[in-house]
This record gives structure tokens, sequence and C-alpha cells, in this order.
């Protein structure tokens, strides 16, 4: 019986070329990253002048007649067979 090895690596080793292509990537995002802090808080700002993020309360409900006259959420009302 072969004996095992335990310490390879879980991942592939990467290519020069791939590592390139990472780097390349890396380099965009990191350049990319502050005009897209600025955008997402802008967008922010803007809801909140919009009032978007406000969602104003649902009413309570109330029962009319015995419990089983109450209709179930987002539905008619059930009927007795």
């Amino acid at each position: 019986m072969a004996a095992r090895v335990y310490n390879r690596s879980l991942v592939a080793v990467l290519t020069p070329v791939q590592r390139a292509r990472v780097h390349r990537v890396e380099a965009l995002i990191r350049v990319a990253a502050p005009v897209l802090d600025l955008v997402l808080f802008a967008g922010e700002q803007l809801s909140r002048v919009a009032g978007r993020n406000r969602i104003d309360p649902e009413p309570p409900r109330r029962a009319m007649g015995p419990a089983s006259s109450r209709t179930p959420i987002g539905g008619p009302p059930e009927r007795a067979a």
C-alpha cells in the first residue's frame, strides 16, 4: 500500500498568465472601488430624499363577529362548508 501525502495544496497552482490576470482584475477593482462607493452613497441619499425607505404601518385588523369570520392574510374570507 502506498503512503498518503497530506501536505498537498487543496487548489491547483496558478500559471503565470492566470496570476497576471488576477492581479489586473484586483487592480481594476481597487481603482473602481471609490467610484462605486460614491454611487452607493448618492443612491442612499437619493432614496432618503425620495422617502423610499419609509414604509407606512399596516392598520390593525378588527374582528367583525366570531373568530371564524376573519379573513386570512392575502386571501378572501374562508367559507364554512
